[in-house]
């Protein structure tokens, strides 16, 4: 079975991590939505939130699973018997970030990392800019799926 972790903290779920999740089901037989529990990050929602806008966004998808973790991505994947992790890139600065995580995850473990890039439509999107919106009464229903009610 090719099972591919997903690795982010979600906060919260966006149009493009909709999409890459939506394009790695067609790449994998399970996709893993892996959210990082980090005890000193503040969060705008909640873990269970969090967990439950992706639950609900995937209702329908069987392949689509969402769990939580701590600790190293790698260490996660060796855990639930995962060879992969999936990426999305956005842009060169996050190739450049993801590119040194991937090198380093290669180096602790035999854990491919395979990127997709964004879609077009979605490329500008992040969550922190999610949050901003929210937090200055912005219609942020155009940046998220609509599982993400407040």
């Amino acid at each position: 079975m090719r099972r591919a972790i997903f690795p982010g903290s979600f906060d919260p779920i966006t149009l493009g991590h909709y999409d890459i999740i939506k394009r790695g089901v067609k790449l994998f037989d399970e996709v893993i939505v892996a959210i990082g529990i980090n005890a000193e990050k503040k969060y705008m929602f909640s873990l269970e939130q969090r967990k439950a806008f992706i639950e609900e966004a995937f209702k329908n998808e069987p392949k689509v699973k969402v769990t939580t973790y701590n600790g190293l991505t790698v260490d996660y994947c060796k855990q639930v018997d995962a060879e992969f992790i999936l990426r999305g890139l956005r842009n060169p600065a996050d190739f450049e970030f993801e590119k040194a995580i991937a090198h380093t995850n290669r180096k602790l473990s035999k854990i491919e990392t395979v990127f997709l890039l964004t879609a077009a439509n979605t490329s500008y999107i992040s969550s922190s800019i999610v949050r901003d919106v929210i937090k200055n009464n912005g219609d942020y229903s155009l940046l998220v799926p609509n599982s993400v009610k407040l």
